[in-house]
C-alpha cells in the first residue's frame, strides 16, 4: 500500500520500503484481539491463543520480507543473483561466466612421441590439460598451451607445473618457465554490482572514466585500472611526484587482464581523446571508423609472487582447522588488491587474526591464537608494486602458519 503506514503490512514511502517489525505485528493483533473478545482475554504466548497469534503475525512478517525482497531486486545496489543479473542488462553488461587458466608448457621428451589427451599437475595436484594431440619435435623440445581444470582463479607460479599425470612413453618432463594466466571464477554479485557502478562512467565527464568504464564491460576482462598524465613531463625518466605515475606526458595508460587484446585496444581508441597516447608494451594497430590505423597499446599486469609466514602461540581452542582460516583470509586479502596496490606489511596483521580488512571487526577464532612473528617475502617491509602489476598469493603455498610449541 504506497504511501500509507499500516500497522501490518509493508509500505513505500518517499524513502523507500518499510515494514513493522515481528514485535509490532504481534503487539497490533493482541490489541486486536482483545478488541473483539475483551479486555481480559488471555494471549500470552503459552496459550493456544496466543500461539495462533503467533502463526498469523509470522505470516504476516514473511509476506513483507517477501515483499521488501521484491521492492529491492529492481535496483543493482541491492538486488541479488538473477535479479541482479536482469538489472545490468540495462547498462549493456553481462554476469561473466567462468573462464579456464591457460599457462605455457615446455614439453620434452623422445622426438615423434605422440601425447594424447595428456594431463600435467602442479603440486597442489590441480590438472592442467594439454592440446588433444601433442607430437614432440625433432628437437625433443615443444612449447604448448595447457588449460586449466577446473575453471576459476586457479594460480600457477613459475616453475611449479613439472608433474606428469597421464604418463606416456617418450614423454620424459613438463615444465611451465612463466606463471598462469587464471581464469576467472563466476562473477559474484559484489563484483558485478562494482563493474555495474563503473560503467556507468561510460558518458562521464572525465576521458579516462570513460575509457576504464568501457573496458570493463568487455567479455572476458577479469581486472583493469587505468593511468592518465596529464603534464608535459615525462615520468618513465624521471622518478613521479606523489600522485603521479610513470608515464609518458599526455598519455593514459590501461592495465587490463584477460579479455581480448584486439578488442581492448579497439575500445581504448574509441574513447580516448584526439592525439593522446597510449601506454603499454601491448601493441595493436586497429582503425578508426574512417579505417586509419592507429597504434594502441596497454599492459598486461604481471603478477608478483607473495610469501607469508606467520608464527603464532596456540591458544585454548586453536586447531588446524582455524590455521587454514588464516591461511586463507591472509591469502584473499592480498589477492584482492588492486593491480598497483602495494603489499602492507602492517596491514596482514588484520586478516592475520581473522579480522575484517576494511573494519577491523572480528570474524572468526580470534581468541583461539596469539601471531607472534609474521614475515612477507622473507622480511618486515612493504613489497613495493609497480603501476603494472599485482601482488598474487597462492591460497594452498602462499602463506605458512608454524605453531610455537
Amino acid at each position: 500500500m504506497s504511501g500509507t503506514i499500516s500497522p501490518t503490512a509493508a509500505y513505500v514511502d518517499a524513502t523507500g520500503i518499510h515494514a513493522p517489525t515481528y514485535a509490532d505485528i504481534v503487539a497490533y493483533l493482541n490489541s486486536a484481539f482483545q478488541t473483539i473478545y475483551g479486555a481480559d482475554i488471555v494471549t500470552d504466548p503459552a496459550t493456544q491463543d496466543g500461539q495462533l497469534i503467533g502463526i498469523f503475525a509470522l505470516a504476516i512478517a514473511d509476506t513483507n520480507s517477501a515483499c521488501i525482497a521484491v521492492y529491492n531486486s529492481f535496483s543493482p545496489s541491492t538486488a541479488q543473483g538473477v535479479g541482479l543479473s536482469s538489472n545490468v542488462k540495462i547498462n549493456g553488461i553481462a554476469r561473466l561466466t567462468p573462464s579456464f587458466g591457460q599457462v605455457d608448457l615446455v614439453i620434452t621428451g623422445i622426438a615423434g612421441t605422440e601425447i594424447v589427451n595428456g594431463v600435467a599437475e602442479d603440486g597442489a595436484s590441480t590438472p592442467w590439460d594439454l592440446p588433444a594431440s601433442v607430437i614432440i619435435p625433432f628437437g625433443g623440445q615443444i612449447t604448448v598451451r595447457a588449460t586449466a581444470d577446473p575453471p576459476g582463479d586457479v594460480p600457477a607460479l613459475p616453475n611449479t607445473i613439472n608433474r606428469i599425470r597421464t604418463p606416456t612413453y617418450g614423454w620424459q618432463t613438463v615444465n611451465n618457465p612463466g606463471a598462469a594466466s587464471p581464469g576467472a571464477p563466476v562473477e559474484t554479485d559484489a563484483g558485478l554490482r562494482e563493474r555495474q557502478s563503473v560503467s556507468t562512467a561510460l558518458p562521464s565527464s572525465t576521458v579516462l572514466d570513460g575509457v576504464v568504464g568501457a573496458v570493463a564491460g568487455l567479455s572476458g576482462v577479469i581486472d583493469y585500472r587505468g593511468y592518465e598524465n596529464d603534464t608535459s613531463i615525462d615520468y618513465t625518466v624521471m622518478p613521479p611526484p606523489v600522485g603521479e605515475w610513470p608515464l609518458p606526458p599526455h598519455s593514459i595508460c590501461m592495465v587490463v587482464a584477460g579479455g581480448d587484446p584486439i578488442a581492448i585496444c579497439q575500445t581504448i581508441l574509441n574513447k580516448k581523446t584526439l592525439g593522446c597516447f597510449t601506454y603499454g608494451d601491448i601493441r595493436e594497430s586497429v582503425t578508426d571508423i574512417y579505417g586509419i590505423p592507429h597504434d594502441i597499446g596497454f599492459f598486461i599486469p604481471t603478477q608478483v609472487p607473495i610469501q607469508v609466514g606467520i608464527g603464532i602461540t596456540p591458544l585454548p581452542g586453536y586447531s588446524t582447522t582455524i590455521g587454514q582460516a588464516m591461511s586463507a583470509a591472509v591469502a584473499a586479502y592480498i589477492n584482492a588488491l588492486r593491480i598497483g596496490d602495494d603489499v602492507l606489511y602492517s596491514k596482514l596483521f588484520l586478516p592475520a587474526n581473522l579480522c575484517d580488512a576494511t573494519t577491523g571487526l572480528p570474524i572468526g577464532a580470534v581468541g583461539t591464537f596469539d601471531i607472534t612473528e609474521m614475515a612477507v617475502n622473507g622480511g618486515t617491509a612493504n613489497i613495493p608494486i609497480a603501476f603494472n602489476q599485482k601482488a598474487a598469493c597462492d591460497p594452498l603455498t602462499g602463506v605458512t602458519i608454524v605453531v610455537n610449541a
